[in-house]
């Protein structure tokens, strides 16, 4: 694809905790750098049927997941078809995270459905999906990938850290991108709010109400994760196997439970904000987005960590609710480019990749036609 003056593209989330589809229709424009608007965005909630069946497509068998896997295509192609209607958008392509179902890159495994011919066809515009694939064959995590999209889009922060189900942060060191998972975040916090009869922690009043469990604390901190090194991401697997056989403990609160998690949580963020902050720098900046930006407590707890030497920074709602749906119609947009928009800093694969399958019919002013 050759330059244009400004491409339009749908970035599509459907992000690990599983309440929604996030939709931003997203404007692109380069001079020197890359700068963005996002024309319309909204978060359409899954219908109850399909919201129970993404939260266990990971126990379905082969043939009941690949039924999931066009159904969820379908849908979202005929959300989009309705969402373009609705505010006389016209993008070139879509490009769609999908919903993760394995994430097993030391075997090579990740599995994010949404199917991108159904997609494609019940929305009628191009799409690209099927964004991590590429990276997991080369040895890499797979994950993070909006890290690239916090280099060219976000150059003011030093740091960028996203709370959605996984907690997520992304630097520059010298030069060279880095970023990886840090600690789960909203599928443990909801986990536990949901004992308590409500979906999420509203403003973290439910942990500010507890108290931190020591022991537990304790034990959190030791886990295997966290003595790994260099790219290091986490999926639903390890909450399953490594964190609930801690927490399910019947003889404590979920306030309790709640507040240690948060403090836990602030713990692993502010360790590695502090410990790649650079020493002739005062007063850094780290950009909080994701739902996790919405619970007060928790980011109370996380500034009285870092504030020595960090400026804690929660941008505008929609930088919260829609970075990373915008850094998806990024990535899309620099696959049509054939540019990387996967670094191999950040994944460990064995070099920079340029990640994504392409879905549909392309013919844009002063391209080339891709069909496929």
């Amino acid at each position: 694809m050759e330059p244009q003056s400004t491409y339009t593209i749908i970035g599509l989330m459907s992000g690990t905790s599983g309440d929604g589809l996030d939709i931003a229709c997203c404007d692109f424009f380069k001079n020197e750098t890359w700068d963005f608007k996002i024309i319309k965005a909204e978060t359409i909630p899954f219908p109850p049927n399909l919201e129970q069946s993404l939260k266990t497509a990971h126990l379905l068998n082969a043939a009941e997941l690949e039924c999931l896997d066009m159904e969820f295509g379908q849908w979202m192609g005929q959300t989009c078809s309705d969402f373009c209607d609705k505010y006389k958008l016209n993008p070139m392509a879509i490009a769609s995270h999908g919903h993760t179902v394995f994430h097993r890159p030391e075997i090579k495994l990740t599995k994010q459905i949404g199917n991108g011919f159904s997609l494609s066809e019940s929305s009628g515009f191009p799409v690209i999906n099927d964004f991590r694939k590429l990276d997991v064959f080369l040895g890499g995590q797979g994950a993070p990938l909006v890290p690239i999209g916090d280099a060219q889009l976000f150059q003011e922060f030093d740091f960028a850290l996203n709370l959605g189900g996984i907690a997520n942060i992304s630097m520059d060191s010298n030069g060279v991108r880095l970023a990886f998972d840090t600690c789960p975040f909203n599928l443990l916090l909801n986990h536990f709010s949901l004992k308590l009869g409500k979906p999420f922690d509203e403003d973290g009043e439910f942990a500010k109400s507890g108290v931190v469990i020591p022991e537990i604390l304790k034990t959190l901190e030791e886990l295997p994760f966290y003595q790994q090194s260099g790219a290091k991401s986490l999926g639903r697997e390890n909450i399953t196997e490594d964190y609930l056989p801690v927490l399910d403990h019947i003889d404590h609160s979920p306030q309790d439970l709640l507040a240690t998690l948060c403090e836990h949580f602030a713990n692993c963020i502010a360790r590695e904000v502090l410990s790649h902050t650079k020493p002739t720098s005062i007063h850094q900046k780290l950009l909080v987005t994701g739902g996790g930006a919405y619970n007060a407590f928790f980011v109370q707890r996380l500034e009285s960590k870092i504030k020595s030497k960090v400026n804690l920074i929660i941008p505008e709602k929609q930088i919260i609710d829609f970075k990373e749906a915008l850094v998806f119609a990024f990535l899309g947009l620099l696959r049509l480019r054939n540019e990387n928009n996967c670094l191999a800093s950040v994944t460990g694969a064995s070099r920079d990749n340029c990640g994504g399958t392409v879905f549909g019919h392309f013919k844009l002013k002063g391209t080339i036609e891709i069909n496929t």
